[in-house]
């Protein structure tokens, strides 16, 4: 079995080819005069989160979200396993309302997981962005429930996104989380995940209570892959 080979708070080894060419660089210059980015320009938040893999809670990866509204009760996010440049794109996350996630099967709902700890708790937080302000959006979110899969296991060292899509889940209690990876995040961005918990407290969760179909139901959840028989056109 695999194991983790570096901290899950730091990038993952270089990826493997040759540096991007002048020319390349000058290509894309022109093209992006150009052309509309209008899905990527609507991104208009960075939130930090933890995630975990559904069927390996040892696993645990710093989150990078960069998301935009879709309308006001749904949002999509792109997910780097860090904030700069050279970030790579390692998943991403849908969010909705409970509202639209009773419309769910229940089969569906397995794969979603909550917010209410992840925001109430201090783990998920808008890096840079003032306490008060931030605090005003993730009162919404607490309610909120969120479907993740990560394609790119950094935290194995692979330098390039190998295998399945993993399902992923978010902290729902104390105690899941490795202590040292919140130290070392606090240290970076310069944040107090206590101190965070403390001015959230009046925060709540979805208004009929966590769905008990969701978080997995309790169980761990893995991608499988299974051949089938091509049907024709």
């Amino acid at each position: 079995m695999e194991k983790a080979v570096h901290s899950s708070t730091t990038s993952g080894p270089e990826v493997p080819g040759e540096a991007t060419k002048t020319g390349t660089s000058i290509i894309d210059t022109a093209t992006s005069a150009v052309q509309s980015f209008a899905p990527v320009n609507q991104i208009h938040q960075h939130l930090c989160a933890f995630h975990f893999y559904a069927h390996d809670m040892t696993r645990q990866v710093e989150a990078h979200h960069f998301c935009s509204h879709v309308n006001e009760e749904m949002r999509q996010c792109l997910i780097y396993d860090g904030p700069d440049a050279n970030a790579r794109l390692i998943g991403l996350e849908y969010i909705v309302t409970e509202k639209l996630f009773m419309t769910l099967p229940d089969e569906e709902k397995k794969l979603w997981h909550t917010h209410e700890w992840e925001v109430k708790g201090g783990f998920l937080f808008m890096p840079g962005v003032p306490g008060p302000i931030q605090r005003k959006d993730l009162d919404k979110v607490s309610k909120t429930y969120g479907k993740v899969f990560h394609f790119w296991q950094v935290d194995l060292g692979h330098d390039l996104p190998i295998g399945l899509p993993n399902v992923m889940m978010a902290v729902t209690r104390d105690g899941q989380l490795f202590h040292e990876m919140i130290q070392e995040t606090e240290k970076r961005f310069g944040v107090s995940i206590e101190g965070e918990r403390e001015a959230r407290a009046y925060m709540t969760g979805p208004e009929l209570g966590i769905h008990p179909l969701a978080n997995g139901g309790g169980k761990g959840l893995k991608l499988e892959l299974r051949e089938v028989d091509i049907k024709p056109v």
